[in-house]
């Protein structure tokens, strides 16, 4: 069961980091299940949002420098497409304690938001054709909607085409 709660409430980074920069967003909180297959596809099936709307948070090693990369929970990081939206060569799945050190976060709840150690961001283009898009509110069972250039603002993100 989904419940909807307007602003706060919720005491995470990426919460707290909305808050103190006053971006209007809503938080959706659900029972999540140890056995789903997919984080990002049970929020959206259980928050009843297209999958294109709701966005994972992947960690990524381009060139030696962790970068993050928001895509589509409906798809894949493309690797290649992530390193060349930062000027990189090459890119890897970040090691994911890695990951986890670095933004505090536990996998399958890693934010782009109000993470430890702010990293560059790239956020899939796609996202510009919502009016607000869901990413991860710092844990499992917990994604914060909002508009994607509030998005693109707090995170100092670039977009590019960097899901398929």
């Amino acid at each position: 069961m989904a419940k909807k709660t307007k602003r706060g409430g919720q005491g995470t980074p990426a919460t707290v980091a909305l808050d103190g920069a006053g971006i209007a967003y809503t938080v959706h909180a659900y029972d999540h299940d140890p056995a789903a297959a997919s984080y990002g596809g049970e929020a959206a099936e259980v928050l009843g949002v297209p999958a294109a709307r709701v966005f994972k948070t992947l960690v990524a090693d381009v060139d030696g420098t962790l970068t993050v990369g928001v895509v589509p929970v409906s798809g894949q990081l493309d690797l290649k497409a992530l390193a060349a939206a930062v000027g990189g060569k090459r890119a890897a799945m970040a090691d994911p304690a890695a990951a986890e050190r670095s933004s505090g976060y536990v996998l399958g709840g890693i934010s782009p938001l109000g993470q430890r150690r702010p990293l560059r961001t790239v956020l899939d283009a796609s996202a510009l054709d919502h009016g607000t898009v869901f990413v991860s509110a710092g844990r499992r069972g917990l994604e914060v909607e909002l508009a994607p250039a509030d998005l693109v603002a707090l995170t100092g993100a670039r977009t590019a085409p960097i899901g398929r």
